[in-house]
């Protein structure tokens, strides 16, 4: 049976301009989703993903065709009740979907909206909370738990309504790998055991690895459809999508381009490591060739200082909380730093301290010379730019340029200074000039990142802070906001502090890593030797690049590859001087 239907369905928002062409956001999709099956929807920002998850759930109703929801139509209003009980969903930001003041009453919430008898509404919030391992915390104030507990709070509410159908709009992209995995690992298993259809809409590639079928979406449409397998094997057609593939695909897609490998798809870490084990075993040649692991590239000098800085939130008050516990570190200028922990360890409080939205409790920050709780506050906020997490919600002008520009008009310069600097931000970010009199709003995902960006860098400050920049990115997205920030730093010296969830990116593209754990300062080291530290991280509710763990066990079980890799490129050149290496032995053999 099917659990959802899509019947030639066409959904637009509001109108065009006159002469305009339309372009729809659903665009004649037919297309249907069986009870009890695990569906993930992949495709680019703009591409339709959650206009389509809207749908399911009549949030939106469709401009064109009909939507059903287990037999029922969307359309119809005496339905939607109906269809919203059998179809939960679970959105991006936790924060939006929790209402009460604890999460017993939270969960109780949905149940209670259906007018149930108080035993049946405690039967299945306590039902609820235990499959979800949140019993214990039934008392808690929901907004005090981690990015993952809040999820499963989330998550527990829906399941307390006892659907048929989830829905997850990007559920995981907010939150540290601890969490993700949490979430993942839970939705796995109330599709195995309970038999709920789940549909889980996501830009993280591995997600898709354990699902029945993936869509993917390209302007409106369902581009391909297929079992994960199926789907990532075509990794050129992906990219060609502005997607990707998981690292370890990605990995053997470029050894078989290269004649290394014959093994076909690997989706997951053990069929990696699998393939490649065979591959070295036949080499007969087990010397490893390990390289000197990459020296950072020396910064000239610190520019930002912090001693002892503590941070309490509420000081005085039942709800007063230590974000930071006497960090002490040392910024150089020129790097670039990358700042990790879990969901509420204190990342975003010490960021914040640098251009002067928080103040210390106790402590320090010395930025360039200037004391961050000091009285030069713009001079400070023009040597530090902060960009905060969806900075695309900071843009509010009529259009592109007025918003680029909005910090500028400010100071006070002479407009040929404002030009140059508008002209040299969007040769930085990869904006035509054309664009500068658009609205904002009409834009894609990732050129209004880019366009939040740019009102930061016009201000040319000599450190830039990011908070998760490339959160609820695509792929390509996301390569692009990376190519702009090591572009600047490489051209303009540009010192730069990134937060992030992605392990991936961090160690791709940072000088150092600073971790926090509950407001204190644990690590601070190169990628490398910060990620040789797996089991530390681990407890920490972090991890390390999936292509460093591949390799890693590959080392330890006495095949000659580099222990240390970061990236998919470094992977690749260990396996091709594992294989010269091994061809040059033969040679010498032979002789």
């Amino acid at each position: 049976m099917h659990m959802v239907e899509f019947k030639d369905v066409y959904f637009e928002y509001g109108t065009h301009a006159a002469g305009q062409p339309s372009t729809p956001a659903v665009n004649g999709i037919t297309e249907s989703i069986r009870e009890g099956e695990f569906v993930v929807v992949l495709g680019r920002n703009g591409s339709g993903k959650s206009t389509m998850a809207r749908l399911m759930n009549a949030l939106l109703l469709p401009t064109g065709g009909t939507v059903w929801v287990d037999g029922m139509n969307t359309a119809e209003g005496d339905k939607i009740w109906e269809i919203r009980r059998t179809l939960g969903m679970v959105f991006q930001n936790p924060d939006n979907q929790l209402v009460a003041t604890t999460v017993e009453e939270d969960l109780a919430f949905g149940p209670e909206n259906l007018g149930l008898d108080p035993s049946e509404i405690r039967r299945r919030i306590d039902a609820a909370a235990r499959y979800v391992g949140m019993e214990e915390h039934m008392k808690h104030s929901p907004h005090m738990l981690s990015g993952g507990q809040k999820q499963r709070v989330a998550i527990a509410g829906i399941l307390a309504m006892e659907p048929k159908c989830i829905v997850l709009d990007e559920s995981t992209s907010m939150l540290d790998p601890r969490g993700r995995k949490e979430v993942i690992d839970l939705i796995r298993t109330l599709n195995r055991e309970k038999g709920i259809t789940i549909i889980l809409i996501t830009h993280h590639m591995e997600e898709a690895v354990h699902a029945d079928r993936v869509l993917v979406m390209d302007r409106g449409r369902i581009a391909m459809q297929g079992t994960p397998r199926e789907i990532f094997s075509r990794v050129d057609e992906l990219k060609k999508l502005g997607l990707s593939v998981p690292q370890v695909t990605q990995l053997m897609h470029e050894l078989k381009a290269k004649g290394l490998v014959q093994a076909g798809t690997a989706l997951t870490l053990e069929e990696a490591e699998e393939s490649l084990k065979a591959v070295l075993k036949k080499s007969g040649f087990h010397h490893p060739a390990l390289q000197e692991p990459a020296v950072a590239k020396e910064p000239a000098e610190v520019i930002v200082s912090i001693r002892d800085l503590s941070h309490t939130y509420m000081p005085g008050t039942t709800f007063e909380r230590k974000a930071l516990q006497e960090v002490s570190l040392d910024i150089m200028k020129g790097e670039i730093l990358g700042i990790i922990g879990h969901t509420g360890s204190g990342k975003s409080t010490l960021v914040q301290h640098l251009n002067g939205l928080l103040k210390p409790t106790s402590g320090s920050v010395t930025v360039d010379g200037l004391e961050c709780g000091g009285k030069s506050l713009k001079e400070l906020r023009q040597k530090v730019g902060l960009i905060f997490q969806y900075p695309e919600h900071q843009l509010f002008e009529e259009t592109v340029y007025k918003d680029i520009i909005f910090g500028l008009s400010r100071l006070g310069l002479p407009q040929d200074e404002i030009e140059r600097r508008v002209k040299c931000v969007l040769d930085i970010i990869g904006l035509s000039e054309e664009l500068l009199w658009k609205s904002p709003f009409e834009l894609s995902g990732g050129q209004k990142r880019r366009v939040a960006i740019a009102g930061v860098l016009v201000m040319e400050p000599e450190i830039l802070v990011l908070d998760e920049p490339t959160a609820g990115l695509d792929p390509r997205g996301s390569e692009e906001v990376f190519a702009i920030l090591t572009e600047l730093n490489r051209t303009q010296g540009t010192t730069i502090l990134i937060i992030s969830h992605s392990m991936e990116q961090i160690a791709a593209y940072c000088d150092r890593i600073a971790v926090l754990n509950r407001g204190r300062l644990e690590m601070l080291d190169t990628p490398r030797k910060v990620f040789s530290q797996e089991d530390r991280l681990r407890s920490l509710g972090l991890d390390i690049p999936e292509i460093t763990r591949l390799f890693r066990n590959l080392h330890r079980a006495g095949y000659p590859v580099n222990g240390h890799v970061l990236t998919i490129s470094e992977a690749v050149r260990s396996i091709s001087e594992t294989m010269l290496a091994k061809e040059t032995h033969k040679g010498g053999n032979n002789a």
